[in-house]
């Protein structure tokens, strides 16, 4: 971006340098073309006048030739910046083109995250309904404390602070019913239990 505005600039500058050119060349010529015409149509009769009009003449053709070689130098540096600028937008463009994608992008999955959100949170509104008010009070407060209320016991380990419980504290859990909440010693979450904890005696 910044490069594309500084092109602008030099291109800006050049095409006035051009203008200014362009006019000094032709109001070199304008004298030039006036000076010949008043010695072809034989106005300048007197000899030192005609000397010095012939003279003046030449100083005229090399001030325009120098003028012309100057014309010449910024008009090639006037499309170098033009071809430099062409190139610098197009990249701009390309580069528009793929914040417009990667924004669009970021929309989509936006919007099917909120969905997911939106069919999560009423998951959750139907399970917290069929959670006993004293145990869900237990989950708000560990999870107040260590970030989540409950953790899931696998192999034996509490993934919550993974620590991995002794065998009397398996044998304990092993006896509990399965609705008896169960806590972490360490962390103090509560152990969700499945087939994978590595319980005693069970599979």
């Amino acid at each position: 971006m910044d490069r594309a505005r500084d092109l602008r600039v030099v291109v800006d500058d050049l095409t006035r340098d051009q203008k200014k050119s362009d006019r000094e060349v032709e109001q070199v010529r304008a004298r030039r073309d006036r000076d010949r015409k008043r010695i072809d149509e034989g106005q300048i009769t007197n000899p030192k006048d005609l000397e010095r009009m012939t003279h003046e003449m030449v100083s005229l053709e090399r001030r325009i030739s120098d003028l012309e070689d100057v014309e010449l130098e910024i008009m090639a540096r006037l499309e170098d910046a033009q071809s430099d600028l062409t190139a610098a937008e197009s990249d701009l463009t390309d580069l528009d083109e793929q914040i417009a994608a990667t924004t669009a992008e970021r929309d989509r999955r936006g919007g099917a995250l909120q969905g997911e959100l939106t069919e999560t949170e009423a998951k959750r509104v139907a399970a917290i309904a069929s959670i006993p008010a004293e145990l869900l009070r237990l989950y708000d407060k560990v999870r107040e404390r260590q970030g989540t209320g409950a953790a899931m016991l696998r192999a034996r380990r509490c993934e919550g602070c993974q620590i991995t419980l002794d065998a009397g504290t398996l044998g304990q859990i092993t006896k509990a019913a399965a609705d008896e909440v169960v806590r972490c010693e360490e962390c103090s979450r509560i152990l969700v239990r499945t087939d994978e904890s590595g319980l005693i005696g069970r599979s």
